[in-house]
């Protein structure tokens, strides 16, 4: 019986890829879902044989480690650098878009509120 080892919603391509080259070059075999035409269906890579399933998972798992080690370091650098984008950097390129984000959630605290707040007259 098949079994899912890796969920592909909200996973980047070269992610997808690193995880599926990972899985060929030990002779894995699996096949993968897509989300269909209307996008609810769900998006994975699926073992055939579930016995491997435990070697697998732990390849992947090692895999995502480095991944996220190698992440945290690029941040660290680009900080040291002084070139990791900062909420003051977004406001400053885009200064519209933050005015209207908090717009959009100053109308909806005031609605979300407003019942309780007339609750009390």
């Amino acid at each position: 019986m098949a079994v899912m080892v890796f969920r592909l919603r909200g996973v980047p391509e070269d992610e997808a890829q690193a995880v599926r080259e990972l899985l060929e070059a030990h002779g894995i075999e699996y096949y993968e879902t897509s989300a269909g035409n209307w996008g609810i269906s769900l998006p994975a890579l699926w073992l055939r044989d579930e016995a491997r399933y435990a070697e697998a998972r732990a390849l992947i798992d090692d895999y995502e480690a480095q991944r996220a080690q190698q992440a945290r370091a690029a941040y660290a650098a680009q900080k040291a650098a002084g070139r990791a984008r900062t909420v003051w950097d977004l406001l400053r390129e885009n200064p519209l878009r933050f005015v209207l984000y908090l717009a959009g959630t100053l109308l909806l605290l005031y609605i979300s509120l407003k019942p309780f707040v007339d609750f009390g007259r």
